[in-house]
């Protein structure tokens, strides 16, 4: 395993906990962080997934942390469309889709290993996942004893040295080890894979008939399917891409917020500040007010 490529210039890049710290392009992860100025309390090491688990898993992110007392650091996501696994020194969960921003507190002194799964990965891991969509469930639940041996596993091998790159080998390989049982996915979880890669990274699909045109799938197939594997729909998918390109465009670019909307496929100003707005919980300008503080 090797970090991803986005790091590999030796600066701290926060994912799914963490903030952004980074002047390289910024990748999937940092995609994710719409929120919150640098902080020193933290750093998060990230890696790639073995090559044969890129159809169940992301990437790892290992983040450490020691914040003062009396102090909080509150990391705020939108993140992936995909399940999570987190495993600390105190819990161990399996994380449904978030829909909307999410925001974890790190308090005192810690550590984690997450794992972002490939939005194939949570079907095929624990069925229909519509049902935890803001809600986790501990690993047990959908792992078994297997999941109770990876998690002591990954405690025994982390909790020495959290900043340790040998320990992250060894911990990142057991839980990969726990995952290929889930090997291979069947067509609709390959076929979900594609879908949400091609929304992820075509700004031009902006309508789900476009979608389905591109993998001759009919509507309703593919609300049905996204529904059931995912527990979003294709307008979810859709809008959640252009608010992550609206936030790094807002992050990078000085832009108006009429030229903004057009860049990220709004018909109009109004529509987008409402669903970033009712997404994150900020209209854009609290957003680049907040990053310029």
């Amino acid at each position: 395993m090797k970090p991803d490529t986005d790091a590999a210039a030796g600066i701290d890049v926060d994912a799914e906990i963490g903030v952004v710290v980074s002047t390289v392009r910024r990748g999937p992860a940092a995609l994710a962080h719409l929120m919150g100025p640098p902080d020193a309390y933290h750093r998060t090491y990230r890696y790639a997934a073995s090559a044969d688990l890129t159809g169940l898993l992301r990437r790892f992110w290992i983040p450490v942390w020691s914040v003062p007392p009396g102090k909080e650091a509150p990391q705020r996501v939108l993140q992936d469309p995909v399940c999570l696994v987190v495993i600390s020194g105190d819990y161990a969960r399996f994380y449904g889709v978030a829909p909307e921003l999410s925001t974890t507190t790190l308090v005192g002194d810690g550590w984690a290993v997450g794992l972002v799964l490939a939005p194939a990965a949570g079907y095929r891991i624990a069925g229909p996942v519509g049902a935890l969509n803001d809600r986790y469930v501990e690993i047990e639940e959908v792992l078994g004893e297997a999941g109770r041996a990876v998690v002591d596993r990954v405690r025994r091998l982390i909790a020495p040295d959290p900043h340790d790159p040998a320990a992250h080998r060894a911990a990142m390989g057991a839980c990969e080890d726990t995952l290929r049982r889930f090997l291979p996915l069947d067509a609709d979880g390959e076929l979900l894979n594609a879908v949400v890669a091609a929304v992820e990274n075509s700004r031009e699909l902006l309508q789900v008939a476009q979608i389905c045109e591109r993998f001759s799938v009919g509507e309703r197939a593919l609300q049905r399917l996204l529904r059931r594997r995912l527990g979003l729909t294709p307008k979810c998918l859709i809008q959640r891409r252009r608010l992550q390109e609206a936030a790094d465009r807002l992050h990078t670019e000085s832009i108006t917020q009429a030229e903004l909307a057009a860049a990220v496929g709004y018909a109009d100003q109004s529509h987008m500040i409402r669903d970033f707005l009712h997404i994150t919980g900020t209209t854009p300008g609290q957003f680049v007010a907040a990053q310029r503080s």
